[in-house]
């Protein structure tokens, strides 16, 4: 691996992606660093000069990807690492959710991934060598977060994409690593979220999820330089992992996710196992738990709503 590294960051001029920007920069790499506002790039990091390329990228646009890349190509030669950072959300719930803002947020959020990952394909495919960082969050893998479908369903979809694009492009010596941070002091939660009118009924789940994320006096836990710095140290060693979790609340929400797949997997495991022809059947089905509540008119969500979103 080369140890001066060519970075391509989507979404560079604020959020995750500026703070790696500084971080691969600081540590003596080069960055195409890619937004909407290239000016922005150019502004923040004009110190940096031939080390730093500054492009206009709209990431739902594929041709415009290819181009990026291309770009990308004249000016260093390669892409070592590619950081599919650029997304947003927007706060309604499912139902009042307007169909052409859900697709647009899905557009940006999983399409845009999809579009620069494969611009970028053939060059870390003939070069034999790249990291592909794709930024989703912990709530793409413990979901449930009220308010963000769009969003989280997105998140998802880049976690199932990245497992089959790392299964295919082992053999050409790429690796693919999936971020996923709970909160940090971005713009996630700030001018780049729309947050609609939410009806008095979801006040319980939506209306909470989003006065817990927005006007938090205490503001997100998560340090953006510190994770920046993180995702460059751990780019550089020979193994990453597949999933890299950032923050307190991404490892709790995840090792207690991880605990009660678990739990429910192993309870139901002879009723799953008895649905192929060849197993014993019927399996009853496991005891439900003495004492439950009988269901009331309204219900608050069955787990405590944290925020768990942190891209930007």
């Amino acid at each position: 691996m080369s140890q001066q590294q060519v970075w391509f960051i989507t979404g560079s001029s604020r959020g995750f992606g500026r703070a790696l920007t500084a971080a691969a920069l600081e540590a003596g790499d080069l960055v195409v660093a890619t937004a909407r506002r290239p000016e922005v790039i150019a502004e923040a990091f004009g110190e940096y000069g031939e080390r730093v390329l500054p492009l206009a990228l709209d990431v739902t646009d594929p041709d415009a990807a290819g181009e990026a890349v291309e770009a990308a190509l004249a000016r260093f030669g390669r892409v070592d690492v590619l950081v599919n950072n650029a997304g947003y959300a927007n706060v309604s719930p499912i139902e009042t959710t307007d169909d052409k803002d859900f697709r647009t947020q899905f557009e940006t959020n999983f399409w845009g991934v999809y579009h620069v990952t494969r611009a970028a394909l053939p060059t870390l495919r003939a070069q034999g060598h790249g990291t592909v960082v794709q930024f989703s969050s912990v709530g793409g893998r413990v979901g449930g977060s009220p308010g963000i479908a769009s969003y989280q369903a997105a998140k998802f979809a880049v976690d199932g994409f990245s497992r089959v694009l790392a299964a295919e492009t082992a053999p050409f010596g790429l690796r693919v690593m999936v971020v996923e941070p709970s909160g940090f002091a971005t713009d996630w939660a700030g001018s780049s979220m729309t947050v609609q009118p939410v009806p008095e009924a979801y006040d319980e789940t939506v209306g909470v999820l989003n006065r817990r994320v927005r006007q938090s006096e205490g503001g997100a836990a998560g340090d953006p330089r510190r994770a920046a710095e993180i995702l460059v140290r751990t780019v550089k060693r020979e193994k990453i992992p597949s999933h890299l979790l950032l923050g307190v609340n991404a490892v709790d929400m995840a090792l207690d996710y991880s605990r009660r797949q678990l739990s429910e997997a192993t309870a139901w495991e002879k009723v799953s196992r008895s649905a192929d022809f060849a197993e014993p059947y019927p399996e009853g089905l496991p005891e439900e738990p003495m004492g439950r509540a009988e269901p009331k008119e309204r219900r608050g969500p069955a787990e405590p709503v944290r925020p768990a979103e942190p891209t930007g």
